[in-house]
């Protein structure tokens, strides 16, 4: 894959990918904790190490997955204009108006007012779509139908529990509803928090990847447990 550069403000570049990518058809959830100051991606998807290209989150500034034909310079990208102090809005049409393949693209974005917004692109493959509601959104594209959004936020929505928890019982419950017509194989949890990272020295609280597993949205969970655990809240303990 080759990429060349698009400028689309001064300071801040996004990159093109001038051949197709592999698609990162798949469904996630990008929420914030109001009170708990957490901001968090979750994903699953038939596609090796989904982790280390959809979620982006930056403590006190916003949270980014970037998906279908995926740009990944849209997360770093887009957490910088959240930081210039471009609303969740504003940074998602300033990405989308620069990309030539915007009708490709599906990314969702939620920003410290705790509004999320969300592109999904109108040749981004059938069933794709997304569903917004307080302090979360929730998208996917290549999915087995628009239940499975809906099935997304009414499980974020109703579950109790950290924030972690209710994206995991987020996207379990997408996979219940038939989830990525493809099947499964990746699934990966971001949370970030001012200094609730390692040692108190940075913001990732909990980086939680599954690469390849059979069930991977019940392995993300079974090592959130043992993460969890390990690595308490500072509140809990």
């Amino acid at each position: 894959m080759k990429w060349i550069k698009l400028s689309i403000i001064s300071g801040f570049s996004i990159f093109l990918d001038t051949k197709e990518p592999e698609l990162i058809s798949t469904f996630s959830i990008v929420a914030r904790d109001s009170q708990t100051g957490e901001w968090g991606v979750a994903v699953q998807s038939k596609l090796v190490a989904v982790g280390a290209i959809v979620p982006y989150a930056e403590a006190g500034v916003g949270a980014i997955a970037t998906q279908a034909w995926g740009n990944p310079s849209f997360g770093p990208i887009g957490l910088k204009l959240l930081k210039s102090g471009k609303n969740a809005q504003a940074a998602l049409n300033l990405m989308i108006d620069a990309d030539p393949r915007r009708s490709h693209r599906q990314i969702a974005i939620i920003g410290e007012e705790g509004n999320a917004s969300i592109h999904t692109g109108m040749n981004c493959l059938d069933w794709a779509g997304h569903k917004t509601g307080p302090g979360y959104a929730v998208q996917g594209n290549l999915l087995a139908g628009p239940q499975v959004i809906q099935a997304m936020a009414a499980a974020f929505e109703d579950s109790k529990g950290t924030l972690a928890e209710k994206m995991i019982a987020s996207l379990r419950e997408a996979q219940k509803m038939g989830g990525d017509k493809r099947g499964r194989q990746a699934a990966a949890m971001l949370v970030v928090r001012k200094g609730w990272g390692y040692g108190g020295l940075n913001d990732r609280f909990r980086d939680l990847r599954v690469d390849d597993h059979a069930e991977p949205i019940e392995e993300l969970d079974r090592i959130y447990q043992i993460h969890r655990a390990t690595f308490p809240r500072p509140d809990e303990k």
